[in-house]
């Protein structure tokens, strides 16, 4: 028995639709729609460029044919692509989580609700995302942080180095430039050289 009564309690789609469609909320969403699309001044515009561009106006003699002949050829050349246009344009508008999405999302919720004997909001799932949101950029900023942190250690620690080389240029500036020259052309240092050379030469007896 509690098997069955838990069945029947289900709520399916076609439930949710019928419900919808009893009421008269489809019709009021779809009439909601077309007026949005009639308003879509960009699809408006691409469909009359569409048009002035198209085979059928632009072929010799098309100022002959009559309206109905016309309007025939445009309908068979443009109807698929103005369609498809119209129905991107419908889906961004059912998809849109802030305008008629929201409305319809919000409607179908309520009615589920109502059918089902339950409480909206079904899917509180907003407030977490907003809070993983957070939590991320918190993260975030705490590594830009320590990135920044660090970059600043590199700042000092080179000025520092800096600082140092330049007190040891006032004593030695000429001595490191000729051993770092002779390092760099791939000469033994002044030091070395005297090194060598000493070594080399027999001690006076």
């Amino acid at each position: 028995m509690e098997s069955s009564s838990s069945s029947s309690s289900i709520i399916s789609p076609e439930d949710v639709l019928e419900s919808l469609m009893n009421d008269g909320t489809i019709d009021a969403l779809r009439l909601k729609i077309i007026n949005q699309l009639k308003a879509n001044e960009e699809l408006k515009n691409t469909t009359i460029r569409m048009a002035e561009q198209s085979k059928v106006l632009n072929t010799p003699g098309a100022e002959k044919q009559t309206k109905r002949e016309l309007f025939d050829a445009l309908r068979q050349e443009l109807e698929t692509p103005v369609l498809e246009k119209a129905s991107r344009s419908v889906w961004e508008l059912i998809l849109d989580s802030n305008g008629l999405g929201k409305e319809i999302s919000e409607t179908v919720e309520r009615v589920f609700c109502r059918l089902s004997g339950r409480e909206p909001p079904l899917f509180p799932v907003q407030n977490a995302e907003t809070q993983l949101t957070k939590e991320n950029d918190k993260k975030g900023g705490e590594g830009k942080e320590e990135e920044s942190e660090s970059q600043k250690e590199k700042l000092n620690s080179n000025s520092k180095k800096r600082s140092y080389s330049e007190m040891n240029m006032e004593g030695r500036g000429t001595e490191l430039g000729s051993q770092s020259a002779n390092e760099v052309a791939g000469k033994p240092s002044e030091p070395a050289l005297l090194q060598e050379s000493s070594s080399k030469s027999p001690l006076p007896t």
